[in-house]
């Protein structure tokens, strides 16, 4: 079963599209993730239920080959080798990243490079990582994740109580590192694209309430709908294939081929043309959809 699952996976992935090196990145990743299938439910990483292995497997993979925006990873840690074997691993991963070498002024500094997610010790030369994040937690709620040799039950309760999303005990084993970076980032996104308002030509989609609103009148759209709004919406002025949105819709666990893509559209259009907003999704003929 495990082997059809990631069979499956390495032909979604499409990796000759795929520069050498995130080639290389993902098919380690598969290799790990079909030899230690245990070890990551243990973790927690993966379920226990074998049916929701594949859609988990997926979806991280997904994560991985498609951040354009080079996510942006803040190092702080005291001990150098620590510190470049950490920036050498994400680099590999295809992150940004950033070592800080001072220490003094650390909760100025995550204010100030304002990154994606940190990596943060515990046991820091001028204050402790605790005090650091408590600082931080005051005006940001950027993911921080405690990596230190602290492995004490209550050091890792204060951490979670200061504000961390996830705490890491050295040594620390790569790969699992990497997907609990991967999970805190995909999780924090998450929560952050639902409470954000996407406005576009006078239009408002709200995907927290499942709405999108136009001179004083709204629609309630559908999970189908809301999720290929969103996804033109993030595209807003591009032309957006019908690959890539059947493609985006399987990634959001939404099974559909061509044909109900083209049954969702014209359900959503008519949606709009109610609210006043004719002709808001344009199809370009042999290309795809803009808005």
């Amino acid at each position: 079963m495990i082997g059809c699952l990631f069979s499956t996976v390495q032909i979604s992935v499409r990796l000759e599209e795929r520069s050498a090196q995130m080639k290389s990145m993902l098919l380690f990743w598969m290799a790990f993730m079909r030899n230690h299938v245990e070890l990551l439910q243990k973790t927690q990483i993966m379920p226990m239920k074998p049916e929701n292995l594949y859609s988990e497997v997926r979806e991280l993979s997904i994560f991985l080959r498609r951040r354009e925006d080079r996510v942006n990873i803040l190092i702080i840690e005291d001990d150098a080798a620590i510190r470049q074997e950490l920036k050498l691993l994400l680099e590999n991963a295809l992150y940004q990243v950033t070592a800080l070498t001072e220490f003094g002024e650390a909760a100025e500094a995550i204010i100030n490079i304002q990154p994606d997610l940190v990596l943060l010790d515990v046991n820091l030369p001028e204050e402790s990582g605790f005090a650091v994040c408590r600082k931080v937690r005051e005006v940001s709620q950027v993911p921080i994740i405690f990596v230190t040799s602290r492995t004490d039950s209550m050091d890792e309760l204060e951490g979670m109580l200061k504000g961390g999303d996830d705490y890491i005990t050295k040594p620390f084993n790569a790969p699992v590192l990497l997907a609990r970076i991967a999970a805190v980032l995909k999780r924090t996104r998450k929560e952050n694209d639902e409470d954000a308002k996407l406005i576009h030509k006078g239009a408002e989609l709200d995907p927290g309430r499942g709405q999108i609103l136009y001179q004083g009148e709204q629609a309630d759209l559908t999970k189908n709908e809301l999720k290929i709004l969103y996804f033109l919406f993030q595209r807003k002025s591009e032309i957006v294939s019908r690959m890539d949105l059947v493609e985006y819709l399987w990634d959001q666990q939404v099974f559909i081929d061509d044909n109900a893509l083209s049954v969702n559209v014209t359900r959503l259009r008519g949606k709009l043309e109610e609210i006043g907003l004719a002709d808001f999704i344009e199809t370009k003929r042999g290309m795809g959809y803009r808005i």
